[in-house]
């Protein structure tokens, strides 16, 4: 399709088979995910929520902060490794039966269809004049697609928001220009996206099916139309169907039940969508023929050919391996995370001062960070130096979730130390589990001053020494 082309409008027709009996069951399992996730409470919070402002993402029970977007760098690099897998082996299966746009798009054809009729009554009703009927069929259809859109986005936002606190900002009127904003811009986009552009989305904006030549092979799962078996092509004529034409009658369903428009008898397009509709359709015409199933079926372009598919290819190999590792990879990251971070500053107006004693103190600001999910006691110590703590409290309590910040001071003699700048780790340790800790390193100052007296001593001294008789 060029992007300039004038659009005719899609019209799917209705049918009933094996594969639109499993999408309607895909369609059910996401939706009902998608909706009851925000809803689902574990300590207390929502089981995947996005905390933008307080800069927190709550999977399930663990918190990710944004010091640690390693972990959603191995999450991208995971899933768009997996993606070209999934594409090298099983084509745009993604596309016909999970993509949010191919579920949503479905949710709003089902209202349409419920509302309207099937595909010749809708149309029809198109291309009929405005008279009371339609106005009121149409504005019964926008007013359902948009409660749902409306819906789709309260639900979407709610992963930012948990849905109480929406809730209850919605009914004191007290929504944030933010959440206003965001509400309406998704009801819009879904309402515009699914019940207007609809397949439009799948052939201009959408990259995943201009690259997918990229991606397969003539090994790769695709649906396809069997020309040996199905050409010529022609309608059933009286008398039976003759022994010199093909199986396909040109009836067409499998053109009017296509969600992107296409004929699949034409052989292997970009706008498929893999999403089984011509099967179906098609099938059930083989049926009422009696002729066998599968003119159009899943497979390869090898496989349709009549020769013999692979599994085990040098493209997949490489990225199953590739996958493997990086899978390895991430459990390993995820499994040895430590919920508990450290942040030190330095006393920015002095680097040091020296004691009543003689001894010599560096202050610090520390800040206690608790990732996990509960509150902890923790020990603060330092290794790598002989010095004391300072501070108004050790071990310090910290609330799940939080960062403490405190001021200390180290103190060492300057006898203890070597050079003027030395370096040692601050560490914090959980007092039940000492295993648990983190550590940052830091530095110690200590004055010069005992260097300079010393040479001005031995000055001294061999002046004397030269005016001495």
């Amino acid at each position: 399709m060029s992007v300039t082309a004038k659009r005719v409008k899609v019209y799917p027709r209705s049918v009933k088979g094996k594969f639109r009996t499993i999408r309607w069951a895909v369609d059910a399992v996401l939706l009902g995910v998608y909706f009851a996730l925000p809803w689902i409470k574990i300590d207390g919070r929502p089981a995947l929520l996005l905390d933008i402002p307080g800069r927190k993402f709550y999977i399930f029970n663990t918190v990710f902060w944004p010091q640690e977007a390693i972990y959603l760098a191995f999450l991208l690099l995971f899933l768009a490794i997996a993606l070209f897998l999934f594409t090298a082996v099983a084509g745009r299966l993604w596309c016909g039966y999970a993509c949010p746009q191919t579920v949503f798009t479905d949710v709003f054809i089902a209202i349409e269809r419920l509302i309207e009729g099937d595909r010749r009554e809708r149309m029809e009703l198109d291309r009929s004049g405005w008279t009371a009927r339609k106005v009121a069929e149409k504005a019964l259809l926008h007013s359902a697609w948009l409660l749902f859109s409306f819906a789709t986005a309260f639900t979407f936002v709610a992963y930012f928001v948990p849905p109480e606190v929406l809730i209850d900002r919605m009914a004191s009127g007290t929504l944030t220009t933010a959440n206003i904003f965001w509400l309406s811009f998704f009801t819009l986009t879904t309402y515009g996206d699914c019940g207007f552009f609809r397949e439009i989305m799948c052939l201009v904006p959408c990259p995943y099916g201009r690259f997918q030549s990229a991606l397969f092979d003539a090994d790769t799962l695709i649906i396809g139309y069997d020309r040996r078996r199905g050409e010529p092509r022609g309608p059933v004529k009286k008398g039976g169907h003759p022994a010199a034409q093909g199986d396909c009658i040109d009836c067409t369903l499998c053109v009017q039940v296509c969600p992107t428009g296409i004929d699949i008898r034409k052989g292997l397009q970009y706008e498929c969508i893999a999403c089984a509709q011509c099967i179906d359709a098609c099938n059930a015409v083989m049926r009422k023929v009696g002729k066998p199933g599968g003119l159009i079926r899943y497979g390869s372009m090898r496989t349709i050919a009549g020769g013999r598919t692979s599994l085990l290819r040098p493209r997949v190999v490489v990225y199953a391996a590739i996958l493997l590792v990086l899978f390895g990879a991430m459990s390993y990251k995820v499994a040895t995370r430590v919920p508990l971070d450290l942040d030190i500053l330095r006393d920015r107006t002095s680097l040091y001062r020296t004691t009543r004693d003689g001894r010599i103190s560096n202050l610090y600001t520390i800040k206690a960070i608790n990732r996990d999910t509960r509150a902890r006691d923790l020990r603060i110590k330092v290794t790598g130096i002989k010095a004391g703590i300072v501070t108004g409290a050790n071990p310090i309590h910290v609330e799940a979730g939080e960062v403490y910040q405190t001021s200390l001071v180290l103190i060492a003699d300057r006898d203890a130390l070597a050079g003027r700048i030395n370096r040692f780790d601050f560490v914090i340790e959980d007092v039940e589990d000492p295993d648990l800790s983190a550590r940052r390193e830091s530095t110690f100052y200590l004055p010069d001053r005992p260097r300079r007296e010393g040479k001005r001593a031995a000055g001294k001294d061999a002046t004397l020494a030269m005016t001495s008789p």
